[in-house]
């Protein structure tokens, strides 16, 4: 029997995951990390959920705790999100609160706290552990979340748990039904979990930088459309792009902040026979040869 800390995100994946290692007969206690967002906002790590996760440990009869890193979440994933609009890129702030949240201040924590593992609800597997720790795709492929922990070394998978990697999500919200827990039914967190449905991406970072208008231009430079902000164009994006009358189907095919222009282009432009690799993470020190 083990001593597991389990991060209930108040989703059907963690109530699952909890009630899979008490089943086992390890001591579990629960955590929902309180992030982001007041009384009404609806979005992931809420108050809602954070109550949602704290009945299903009730139900579960384990201990559950309430573990406040706003300020962390804040500097480490809501700046870096906004920084990345202004620069002109797309961000993806999951993975930056799987790296600085869970995966870095919650590991550091549960250590501290005398546990044996972290478990969390990620569609993810493990194999090799006694070997050296290598992450897997989950069962589910349409459910895996393999990249967004791809920072996570050898070191660092040995020390958690995936229960759920092994199920398909119907499996998980079956299960999860036989139990009777509350979260069974809830749907699957789909946005940027501290940007509301009321506010809006714009709003959101209206409020914290100034935005601005933009041209669209073809491949010869020719001025072709306006966008109200530049900094909410993304590559690949088609919708949103005011080309006037051109009732082709363009894309936002790439974007200059310097010059607040956006490129766009049919489909065919977005292809690529490059792409350069940064921060990325090996199961094994590379070798040459």
């Amino acid at each position: 029997m083990s001593k597991i800390l389990v991060a209930m995100s108040g989703g059907v994946d963690s109530s699952v995951t909890a009630a899979l290692l008490k089943s086992e007969g390890h001591e579990i206690t629960g955590v929902t990390l309180k992030l982001w967002g007041g009384e009404q906002d609806k979005g992931c790590c809420s108050v809602s959920d954070v109550d949602d996760a704290r009945r299903v440990a009730q139900q579960l009869d384990i201990d559950h705790f309430v573990f406040n890193y706003g300020e962390q979440f804040d500097k480490h994933v809501v700046q870096p999100y906004v920084d990345s609009h202004v620069a002109g890129m797309t961000p993806n702030p999951c993975i930056e609160c799987n790296r600085h949240i869970k995966f870095d201040a919650l590991v550091e924590r549960s250590h501290r706290l005398g546990f044996d593992a972290l478990a969390t609800g990620h569609h993810v597997r493990l194999s090799g552990v006694n070997e050296g720790a290598r992450l897997r795709r989950g069962a589910d492929i349409g459910k895996d979340q393999s990249y967004v922990l791809y920072m996570l070394s050898s070191k660092d998978l040995a020390y958690l748990r995936f229960p759920v990697g092994d199920l398909s999500k119907e499996a998980v919200r079956k299960y999860a039904t036989e139990l009777g827990l509350r979260t069974a039914d809830k749907p699957d967190s789909q946005d940027v979990c501290f940007i509301t449905a009321d506010n809006g991406r714009e709003k959101f970072l209206a409020e914290r930088v100034e935005l601005h208008p933009g041209s669209l231009v073809d491949a010869d430079g020719k001025v072709v459309g306006s966008v109200e902000a530049i900094e909410l164009v993304t590559v690949g994006q088609r919708k949103g792009l005011d080309l006037g009358g051109n009732s082709g189907r363009s894309y936002a095919v790439s974007v200059d902040m310097p010059s607040r222009k956006v490129r766009v282009g049919d489909a065919s432009e977005l292809k690529s026979d490059a792409v350069l690799l940064t921060d990325f993470s090996w199961a094994e020190e590379p070798f040459s040869g």
